[in-house]
């Protein structure tokens, strides 16, 4: 096969301010993909640093690089990303993220080069500031109907991340791109539909890096509005499954409500993590205590007393 005979792949690049730290890593790695047939889409995002300087040291004709006059807004310029994709798949590949060199390879390869799928997924680590690996996940949901593909997400048989997605270019483009009521789960609310609506291809391997710092939106919003985010996302997991709908409810709840958690503990003062707490609780019908709860609980001697006895009347009814 020649060049052109590969289907074509798009990398959108939206960046601000990020020209002295992560940019150059997130090019080079854009560049260096082994898959022979790709464009590199780059928004800056009005940025105030030397981010056109930047882009301009890597001479290459794959690359189109476009400034925004004024900021645009981040889910705005990741649209705007799309819109420039002429590639039958497309990767929105953050400017502080990583890739390997053979992602795109690897997940063309394992979907026999169809230009259909909705999304095609690859595993992730997750890396410090410093590129440090805190851990890994494998994508190991490779032949699970969708089903069992959202209930793999909830038992940590795969990750959901963009950095290791990509998507069908036009079936995204005709959803409207990325969108989520506050823009914070855009992402996840566009794999949920095309994988449904379209199927998937999965590489087990792990070929993406999504970095943790304190530069990332995960600790800088309201934790309101990710309980708004993830609740829509839950109700339209339950709405596109075809069948263990309670069971995709049930476990989604739990996990939601943990992820949750884990991001008002970034929430200071402590008043203000509490009620954070109490909104997340509320949001979820009240099933799934905040973390401090559940471990004062846990070394409370009269319920742990009485959870025992629960377990053991359990053990004789069965």
């Amino acid at each position: 096969m020649t060049t052109g005979d590969y289907p074509l792949v798009s990398i959108g690049i939206p960046t601000y301010n990020r020209a002295n730290s992560y940019l150059k890593k997130a090019i080079a790695d854009a560049q260096s993909q082994t898959y022979p047939n790709i464009e590199i889409i780059i928004s800056d995002n009005c940025s105030s640093d030397n981010t056109e300087e930047v882009v301009r040291s890597f001479p290459d004709s794959k690359i189109r690089y476009y400034r925004q006059k004024v900021n645009i807004g981040p889910n705005n310029n990741f649209n705007f990303c799309l819109n420039q994709a002429r590639g039958e798949y497309f990767l929105l590949f953050q400017d502080d993220d990583l890739i390997d060199d053979d992602f795109i390879e690897c997940c063309m390869k394992s979907a026999d080069f169809a230009t259909d799928l909705g999304v095609l997924r690859a595993g992730t680590r997750i890396i410090d500031a410093n590129d440090g690996v805190l851990f890994e996940c494998p994508n190991m949901v490779a032949g699970f109907d969708f089903e069992d593909f959202v209930l793999g997400w909830f038992r940590s048989k795969t990750a959901w991340y963009l950095c290791s997605t990509l998507y069908n270019t036009r079936a995204l483009k005709n959803i409207g791109g990325f969108h989520s009521r506050h823009n914070l789960l855009q992402d996840g609310m566009a794999t949920a539909r095309l994988a449904a609506e379209h199927g998937r291809s999965d590489v087990e391997e792990i070929k993406a890096s999504f970095r943790k710092h304190g530069g990332e939106i995960t600790f800088a919003v309201d934790v309101k509005n990710w309980v708004e985010d993830f609740v829509d996302l839950l109700d339209l997991l339950v709405e596109l499954a075809s069948g263990k709908k309670e069971t995709i409810r049930s476990e989604g709840e739990r996990f939601f409500s943990q992820l949750c958690y884990n991001r008002a503990l970034a929430v200071t003062p402590f008043f203000k993590r509490s009620l954070a707490y109490i909104t997340i609780y509320k949001a979820f019908h009240y099933r799934y205590l905040p973390p401090p709860v559940r471990h004062l609980m846990f070394k409370n001697p009269v319920y742990l007393f009485l959870r025992g006895r629960f377990r053991e009347n359990q053990s004789l009814s069965n």
